[in-house]
């Protein structure tokens, strides 16, 4: 091997500490070696290169024009060490550890869990829980208490979370299968034509939909109330009535039972969010990195390619 390829990088670190403060002694001081020791790094490195890298004086020591420029690609050097051990000690974190996850049920229920399994295809090694809630305050009250690391809702977030937007997912008309009503679009008439359903939960979300609807149709009223979305969709399946849900709180849809959309659309928007004062940990950000990198959904899509595509 020639000299060219002999230099070491406790060489470097010498150069740059001397260069930092145009002294030897000062150099040692920094790096914990004696003066001696310094001295001789610099001259083994002056001789493996061939050049004299520092005129040395009653002032200090002062690079030469062609030290100044190894000096520059000696601490390009030094950096990409620092980087390959940044590196190494991520992939080591990575290797285990835990993400705590807060979701709305329809969330967690048809989408958490095929994230989840293209996470740990990477990281097998990191653990991940998921707590289901029936509204989003109680999601947010996960992330102010500590009890999770990200949490999936519906709702806008206070400027307390960091929030990224995930999809949008439409309200839906249920209708039994046997209603033929001979039309693509539904009506708002039609709509009032049959009991409403109604899932008695604590959503914002759905309570702007309900909104929405008297807004543009006064006389649409509730006949009964359930408390899960399941059970909405099963009454309806046995032709007690139409309902209005968020698609994917409507999943799995029977077969027995008939979707419209609102005769003037209306969406919800999922969100995963975080508290923006506290620091995440390798594992948590590299979650939140893949969802971020999965952000490319739209109302347009079909629904179903947005519970597959991961």
């Amino acid at each position: 091997m020639s000299d060219q390829r002999q230099i070491k990088l406790s060489q470097l670190y010498a150069l740059i500490a001397v260069a930092d403060h145009h002294s030897f002694t000062e150099a040692a001081l920094e790096l914990e070696m004696s003066q001696s020791a310094v001295s001789n790094a610099i001259s083994a490195l002056e001789s493996t290169l061939g050049i004299v890298l520092f005129s040395r004086g009653r002032h200090g020591a002062d690079l030469t024009p062609i030290g100044e420029n190894i000096l520059a690609h000696a601490r390009k050097i030094i950096q990409l060490e620092e980087q390959i051990f940044k590196e190494v000690n991520l992939a080591r974190s990575l290797q285990v550890g835990k993400v705590r996850l807060s979701s709305i049920r329809s969330v967690a229920t048809h989408l958490l869990p095929g994230i989840i399994a293209q996470f740990q295809q990477q990281f097998s090694g990191i653990a991940i829980s998921v707590v289901e809630q029936f509204d989003e305050e109680s999601v947010e009250n996960d992330l102010r208490k500590g009890r999770a690391d990200i949490g999936f809702t519906d709702d806008r977030v206070s400027t307390e979370f960091v929030s990224w937007e995930f999809l949008q997912d439409e309200y839906v008309v249920l209708l039994p299968q046997a209603s033929h009503l001979g039309t693509a679009q539904l009506t708002w008439e039609q709509l009032t034509t049959y009991p409403l359903i109604v899932a008695s939960n604590e959503f914002k979300s759905d309570k702007l939909a309900y909104a929405h609807c008297e807004a543009h149709c006064k006389t649409i009223r509730a006949d009964y109330y359930a408390k899960s979305d399941s059970t909405v969709v099963n009454m309806v399946a046995q032709g007690l009535g139409a309902a209005i849900l968020p698609r994917l709180a409507a999943e799995p849809i029977p077969a027995s039972v008939a979707v419209y959309s609102l005769p003037i659309p209306f969406f919800r928007t999922i969100r995963f969010a975080a508290m923006s004062s506290v620091r995440l940990s390798p594992q948590v950000f590299t979650f939140l990195e893949m969802l971020k990198s999965s952000l490319t959904y739209s109302p347009e899509r079909e629904h179903h390619k947005k519970l597959t595509q991961y």
